[in-house]
C-alpha cells in the first residue's frame, strides 16, 4: 500500500491553514498506511497532536528548503493484557456510521460502564481520532483490522470507576 501524499504547501502560500487538510488526510488514512506531508517547515506542533491520534513522525528536510514528514501509525497500545479481559458487554456495531457519530456512540456507551467492563465495537475504518479520547480517559484498548480489511475490530476495557 503506498504512503497518502499530502503537499500543503500550496495553501500556506494562498493564506490558508492546512490543519483541516492535514486531519482529512488522516481520516483517509487505511490499515496502517502512512501520511507523507509536505511543508514549507518543519511542522513541530503536529507532532504532538499526531501522537495523540497514536503516529510517529520522522522529518527530513528537503534541497529545496522545504520539510517532508513521513507519520506512521503507531502499534495499538495496551496497559493491561487483553487475553485476562472479560467478555464484552457491550457490542457495538458502528460500521454503518459516519466516524465522528460511531465514535460518539462508543463514548456514550463506555460512559455507562464500570471501571474494568469490556466493549466491542466495529467500525467501517480505523477510529485514530478516538484513541486520545480513550487514552485521556484511562480506558486500555486492542484493535486490528478483520481478514478482509474492510471492517475495524475495537476492544476497550474501561478504566473508570
Amino acid at each position: 500500500m503506498d504512503d497518502l501524499e499530502l503537499d500543503v504547501r500550496p495553501i500556506l502560500a494562498s493564506g490558508g491553514e492546512p490543519f483541516g487538510a492535514i486531519m482529512s488526510a488522516v481520516n483517509q488514512l487505511i490499515g496502517g498506511q502512512k501520511l507523507k506531508l509536505i511543508a514549507g517547515f518543519r511542522p513541530d506542533p503536529l507532532f504532538k497532536v499526531m501522537a495523540e491520534k497514536g503516529f510517529s513522525a520522522t522529518s527530513t528536510p528537503l534541497d529545496s528548503g522545504d520539510w517532508q514528514v513521513v507519520f506512521t501509525p503507531m502499534p495499538v497500545s495496551n496497559p493491561a493484557r487483553p487475553e485476562t479481559w472479560p467478555n464484552p458487554m457491550d457490542y457495538l456495531d458502528c460500521s454503518g456510521l459516519e466516524l465522528v457519530p460511531a465514535q460518539q456512540s462508543v463514548e456514550v456507551a463506555l460512559a455507562l460502564r464500570s471501571e474494568g467492563d469490556v466493549l466491542f465495537a466495529l467500525f467501517s475504518e480505523e477510529p485514530l481520532a478516538l484513541y486520545a479520547r480513550l487514552k485521556s480517559n484511562g480506558h486500555a484498548w486492542v484493535g486490528d483490522f478483520d481478514d478482509t480489511g474492510e471492517a475495524y475490530r475495537l476492544m476497550i476495557r474501561c478504566g473508570h470507576g
